[in-house]
């Protein structure tokens, strides 16, 4: 499996099952049997992107840059 196919099956969970980014991840390798820390190479930019907004918003990471601004 590349890391478009990841990608896309973990888009896929995310609208289906209505959960994170993270969640899906998780859920994935879970369902799979595969260990949460190979899949590292598996996600591509755009993933790793999603995954920081959440853990950002969700107060799991500092954010470096200024604040974000309420809308």
């Amino acid at each position: 499996m590349n890391s478009k196919d990841f990608s896309l099956k973990i888009e896929a969970l995310v609208k289906e099952k209505k959960i994170s980014y993270m969640d899906a991840v998780i859920l994935y390798c879970e369902s799979n049997d595969i260990d949460v820390g190979t899949v590292n190479p598996m996600i591509n930019k755009s993933l790793k992107e999603k995954i920081k907004n959440e853990a950002i918003n969700l107060r799991m990471l500092k954010e470096k840059k200024g604040g974000v601004l309420p809308v």
